[in-house]
């Protein structure tokens, strides 16, 4: 099953005209008839696109626009609306409230899937790509990549140990608070903190060694005395 399209209102039909082509692509089709329940599905996170007959005649435009605007506030999938305004005033309209694209109620089915097709194709696009960067942690020319388990300073990967990754990388995620040894031990070892002193020290030394100019003087890794340890 690929992914799930929601159609709101559907007072042109457009389930109906739609669902054959949508079910031979492989989508999942939603019907939401009242706005709630397009509410709720939003919410929930159920739909990565919606594709809508809202009314954009000139006597609703108002309740048209204000919905656009409500539906874009709580979801950010893309959003197609078909209407049988084919003026540019009306256009400009729903995409200045929120729309994605416009097409007219005379476009054909096919013509809508492949603008179905192209939104979602952007939209998971940079989806993955905003996933991505919420792996990603860099403290100056220091940088962590979660999702693939590397470390890079500048333009040169670091090879770490496992306890050395996850040591650094619980302090660049509480990039500059001090972390004492004891609450780093029970972090990575999720035991208590026996003989944690020494074992600690000879862990961010070997850190030190790969990721710093100067070990001696280092630039990312820190010492507070008496405290425990820090990135930036």
């Amino acid at each position: 099953m690929r992914e799930t399209i929601v159609i709101f209102n559907n007072n042109s039909k457009l389930a109906e005209v739609m669902r054959p082509l949508l079910v031979k692509e492989g989508y999942r089709l939603l019907i939401a008839e009242e706005y709630k329940q397009l509410t709720q599905i939003l919410q929930y996170g159920q739909a990565q696109l919606l594709l809508t007959d809202i009314v954009m005649e000139q006597e609703d435009i108002m309740e048209g626009f204000r919905r656009l605007q409500a539906i874009r506030s709580i979801s950010k999938i893309p959003v197609i609306v078909v209407s049988d305004k084919e003026d540019e005033a009306s256009k400009i309209f729903a995409l200045n409230a929120g729309a994605d694209d416009y097409c007219s109620t005379m476009c054909s089915p096919l013509e809508i899937l492949a603008r179905i097709r192209g939104q979602l194709r952007r939209y998971l696009a940079l989806a993955k790509i905003c996933d991505n960067i919420e792996h990603i942690y860099k403290v100056d020319e220091l940088q962590i990549d979660d999702s693939t388990r590397t470390v890079t300073v500048g333009d040169k990967e670091v090879r770490l140990t496992p306890i050395e990754y996850k040591i650094l990388r619980l302090l660049v995620m509480k990039r500059g608070k001090v972390l004492s040894i004891e609450e780093i031990y029970r972090a990575i070892w999720k035991m208590n903190p026996i003989g944690a002193e020494n074992t600690i020290a000879v862990h961010i030394r070997h850190i030190r060694e790969k990721i710093e100019e100067n070990p001696k003087e280092p630039r990312y890794l820190k010492v507070v005395w008496g405290t425990g340890y820090k990135v930036g």
